[in-house]
């Protein structure tokens, strides 16, 4: 009766370590997970305050159909060109051409530059357009006819 007490108690130990070895590494799994999403929320609100633009114009010359809008990056964050979107008369816009500061071929929109967005898709004058970043600020402007 001696070996079957300690024979099956060292059975149920066991079972117990390897029991708490896979619920410790499954918490702290866990644990780490959750420690990540909080950071990368940090992080992109910390993105979100040190972001600003300010749409300076938003003109319609009605002769050659063309849409311009100018935005500049006031904020102390840089952007980058591709993640932006521009809504014109509540509709998404793509396919439109793009410069930062004159440069067509950058897609990097730094601090105190200005991004240049020339639409040629459009019929008429949407009238009012509205410009949102990657991290969401946003600003909006009616359209001046030239």
């Amino acid at each position: 009766m001696g070996f079957s007490v300690s024979g099956s108690a060292a059975i149920v130990f066991a079972g117990m370590f390897i029991a708490f070895g896979m619920f410790h590494t499954a918490t702290t799994n866990g644990f780490e997970r959750v420690s990540e999403a909080q950071e990368d929320r940090t992080d992109r609100t910390l993105a979100q305050q040190n972001t600003a633009i300010d749409v300076t114009s938003a003109t319609w010359d009605s002769i050659d159909g063309e849409l311009t809008v100018t935005v500049n990056n006031t904020g102390a964050s840089s952007l980058a060109v591709s993640e932006v979107d521009l809504l014109a008369n509540n509709s998404y816009v793509s396919g439109y051409a793009t410069s930062v500061d004159g440069d067509s071929e950058t897609d990097l929109w730094l601090p105190q530059e200005q991004l240049t967005i020339t639409v040629a898709s459009l019929n008429d004058d949407p009238g009012r357009i509205k410009f949102v970043t990657g991290t969401g600020v946003a600003d909006s402007t009616t359209t001046e006819v030239v």
